[in-house]
């Protein structure tokens, strides 16, 4: 099985080694709050949304304190503010399809900076729906296939037989690292499934996934929807962001340069 936009292997990994710890911490903090709020309770026990969030934020290594907090606030235990997740819809250049995804305690603020960030970068954030009907929302799943000359290792196609096993409804290896994409309900079984058979989650989380993708092989207009990649990804109240888009081996080249 495969399909995964290149894009969001970029993204996976400009953020592990880029993304200031302060914002990934607050992005954490935030995802605990609503999903306290909003599944009705600060126990994980009972609360999947919330088990999901706290798992995702311990893998990022924030540290009990923040989450503790997060939960408290969320559950309205500490006065917490009024966090909400919005969607906003958007085209870079070259027509590629954006999903931008903020958690904010202020709308009009988060809007009116998407739309900026994509207007003065080349962009144009769109109407609800005219964007959001080329992606399906799935839990992805990243981990390490580790070395599978030893028991603690996996080979690519055990790997991939081991997503089949826990439900999968996507599984794409590169290098030493498979990619699995769920059903949203089924995230958090699944990582749990594959651990079970050997593998090393890296991470585990909610994501936008493109339907179909938009190859761009011109380094120049891949370095123009970057720049408004960059520009959403930067913005206080933006946790996550999805684009169809796919560069060639070339131009991936080229960005890194």
């Amino acid at each position: 099985m495969s399909g995964h936009s290149k894009w969001s292997t970029i993204k996976h990994k400009k953020a592990a080694t880029d993304a200031k710890r302060g914002k990934m911490f607050s992005k954490h903090a935030k995802l605990i709050q609503i999903a306290a709020r909003e599944g009705g309770s600060g126990d994980p026990e009972t609360n999947a949304q919330l088990a999901t969030a706290v798992e995702a934020a311990k893998a990022d290594s924030v540290p009990k304190d923040n989450i503790d907090r997060a939960v408290k606030k969320g559950s309205g235990a500490d006065g917490g503010e009024a966090m909400k997740e919005h969607t906003y819809e958007g085209y870079a250049p070259g027509g590629v399809a954006v999903m931008v995804t903020a958690l904010t305690d202020n709308v009009n603020r988060a809007v009116a900076e998407v739309r900026h960030a994509f207007s003065k970068n080349g962009g144009k954030i769109a109407e609800s729906g005219s964007v959001a009907f080329q992606f399906t929302k799935r839990g992805v799943i990243r981990a390490e296939l580790g070395d599978p000359s030893t028991d603690s290792g996996l080979s690519a196609d055990d790997a991939e037989m081991a997503a089949i096993d826990a439900g999968a409804v996507e599984a794409e290896v590169e290098g030493s690292e498979i990619t699995v994409q769920t059903e949203p309900s089924d995230l958090m079984a699944a990582k749990k499934q594959l651990e079970t058979a050997g593998l090393s989650v890296q991470s585990a989380e909610f994501a936008f996934m493109p339907n179909m993708t938009v190859e761009i092989s011109d380094l120049a207009q891949a370095k123009e929807i970057m720049a408004v990649l960059d520009a959403l990804e930067g913005l206080d109240d933006v946790s996550d962001i999805a684009a169809n888009v796919e560069f060639t081996d070339e131009v991936l080249a080229g960005l890194d340069a």
